[in-house]
């Protein structure tokens, strides 16, 4: 008998519903159902609309099971994000890590921890949109009140099939609160800044079985889509990997994590991975070149783009990861504002 699993995968950009099987000794995989994904603004700020996310899940579930038994499914996504809940209601907006309430949260954070001691405890590379500074911004603003619990957005996702509330390990080190040595949510950096110590709850392991949706066992893989990725690279030894998709992530496999003064100064990453830790740095990805596409020509084939890119003689070159590039209105007018010469053609923006 032939045992099939549906991946859940959900990036910043589309989602994707794929089984996988083994068959004479190979893993064969089979897309069954692909969503697209994207940020909405909402009050002026930038939000997931989790209810969508949760109807294309579903979704995708019916899909699979229409051609497949299942036994077994997870779901993984980009990572720092989060849901507030209060008992069983959802805490709404669901606000995105590219908005910019962070801004004024980060240096109060830091009075309270420098973030030599935080890189220090945790291991995790400073991004303005790192969990503790989301949280921290929620604590600012009052959504902190009342609120029973903050589930990272695959186990809300999950928890929404299955009735579990988890917090899965690789996931929860992304967001700068993890202690590298302990593996767990550090209590010292959640006193220091008097967040509700109920919402930290011990972390879960990939491989949990945390319950059941319509008779298919659900179970934590690496939530944190990143960990997913690592772990399905068949690599040996200490290759470096790079995963490519909004964000790229250049990295390797340690023992365990590095947070010594050099690693916090060329601001490296340790996250959790299976078994192991993920020694990585963030890349700017396909973040730019998706949001120039979807202004600029959002119907054209990408084939026909790079044909365009590969034509082009425009040599100036963009800092891909200066701040303008994070969230602009308009990435076109972002590249402008950058430039010292203006783009003429389609291609000389994406080249």
């Amino acid at each position: 008998m032939t045992n099939y699993y549906l991946a859940v995968d959900i990036g910043a950009s589309s989602g994707r519903h794929i089984v996988g099987w083994q068959e004479g000794g190979e893993l064969k995989t089979q897309e069954v159902y692909r969503f697209p994904n994207g940020v909405t603004e909402r009050d002026g700020h930038l939000t997931w609309d989790i209810d969508a996310l949760l109807g294309h899940v579903k979704a995708g579930i019916r899909a699979a099971r229409a051609k497949y038994e299942i036994e077994s499914l997870s779901i993984d996504t980009w990572g720092v994000d989060y849901v507030l809940l209060r008992g069983d209601e959802t805490v709404y907006p669901v606000y995105a890590y590219r908005d910019g309430r962070t801004e004024s949260a980060i240096p109060q954070v830091h009075e309270k921890i420098p973030f030599a001691e935080l890189y220090h405890r945790t291991g995790i590379q400073f991004q303005p949109f790192n969990t503790i500074y989301q949280l921290y911004a929620d604590k600012l603003a009052g959504r902190l009140d009342g609120v029973t619990d903050f589930l990272m957005i695959p186990e809300y996702l999950m928890y929404r099939l299955c009735g579990t509330k988890s917090h899965e390990y690789t996931n929860a080190t992304t967001g700068g609160m993890v202690g590298a040595k302990t593996g767990e949510y550090d209590p010292e950096i959640i006193e220091a800044l008097d967040l509700p110590k109920g919402l930290f709850q011990k972390l879960q392991q990939p491989g949990t079985v945390i319950g059941e949706y319509e008779g298919i066992k659900v179970v934590l893989c690496a939530t944190h889509d990143t960990g997913s990725a690592v772990e399905g690279i068949p690599m040996e030894g200490d290759a470096p990997y790079i995963s490519s998709g909004t964000w790229s992530l250049l990295g390797v496999k340690t023992p365990k994590p590095i947070t010594d003064e050099a690693s916090r100064a060329a601001n490296w990453s340790n996250e959790g991975g299976v078994g192991y830790n993920r020694y990585q740095k963030n890349i700017m990805g396909m973040w730019l070149v998706n949001r120039l596409r979807a202004e600029l020509c959002p119907d054209k084939p990408w084939s026909e783009i790079v044909a365009e890119a590969e034509e082009s003689v425009f040599a100036e070159t963009v800092d891909a990861n200066a701040p303008i590039f994070l969230a602009p209105e308009s990435m076109k007018a972002a590249f402008d504002s950058a430039l010292s010469a203006k783009p003429q053609t389609l291609g000389d923006y994406f080249g």
